[in-house]
């Protein structure tokens, strides 16, 4: 079964955005864990995340996935940004962890005036403090699409840092479209060649998400804009292409998009009509 889904307000707990998403004909979704630009978690609610729990099966969706605030930068030159990513970090996955399984995903963070190699060792250090051996929960480091300092543009610097976590077997990839498309990677003319490099440097088996949205801007733009589905420069041709490519059907699918309820809902029935379900 296809794993789509949108991103979801959590103002209204997991109850909320459970029904949001079964209004919509979402099988998934993604939330952030507080605030995008950072600010105080959402207490956790036993009964809220019951009512999730007791729910989700029959309304048909699984694999939810929680995202970090924007702010969260563990490569920062300043050490209060990276003490505040370690902060969030914990929190985070402690109430994640409350799951049988989860995915919690970040963007790896911008390097600002620090050395590129010295701002991975940081977000590698960040990592070892924050992973334990028995955790339950999947962390997935997002491809980015290289505006500025960004880390992550490259599977290569993907690589490095997955390399060396020491139980880097909680770790995975979120690849989103828009930005491998903006940081130079050819989904549109050659998405099996793409895959190939993915699986080539890092491994497909580490592929545990895709956020699946247009781009505003150009190939290889190194920006990061996204647009709705088949009304961007991907275009809808690639994105069927996408979709549709076996070697992903299995991987849930998170919209971005510039959207409303009503605007997901109409994106999750076009997926769904490529598809064929």
């Amino acid at each position: 079964m296809l794993r789509i889904g949108p991103h979801l307000s959590f103002q209204k707990g997991y109850k909320g955005a459970l029904l949001d998403a079964k209004r919509i004909g979402a099988t998934t979704f993604q939330y952030f864990s507080r605030p995008p630009q950072g600010g105080k978690a959402k207490e956790f609610d036993d009964n809220d995340f019951n009512y999730y729990m007791a729910n989700k099966d029959s309304f048909g969706v699984d694999n939810i996935l929680c995202h970090a605030p924007y702010t969260l930068n563990p490569c920062s030159a300043k050490e209060e940004t990276r003490e505040y990513a370690l902060m969030v970090f914990k929190e985070d996955l402690e109430k994640l962890e409350h799951f049988p399984s989860a995915m919690y995903n970040f963007h790896p963070g911008s390097s600002t005036t620090l050395d590129r190699d010295y701002a991975i060792k940081l977000i590698i250090d960040c990592l070892n403090k924050i992973i334990t051996p028995n955790q339950k929960t999947t962390i997935l480091l997002e491809t980015m699409s290289g505006k500025g300092s960004e880390v992550g543009k490259t599977f290569e610097e993907i690589k490095m840092i997955i390399d060396g976590v020491l139980y880097n077997e909680h770790l995975g990839v979120c690849m989103d479209t828009c930005h491998i498309y903006s940081a130079g990677y050819d989904i549109v003319n050659n998405f099996d060649g793409v895959l190939d490099e993915f699986d080539k440097i890092i491994g497909l088996n580490r592929l545990k998400a895709i956020h699946l949205n247009d781009s505003k801007m150009p190939f290889n733009s190194f920006k990061d804009r996204h647009e709705c589905i088949g009304k961007g420069t991907i275009g809808l041709e690639a994105i069927r292409n996408i979709v549709n490519n076996p070697r992903i059907k299995d991987i849930p699918l998170y919209l971005e998009t510039p959207n409303e309820l009503d605007g997901y809902m109409e994106e999750i029935e076009l997926i769904k009509s490529m598809r064929g379900e």
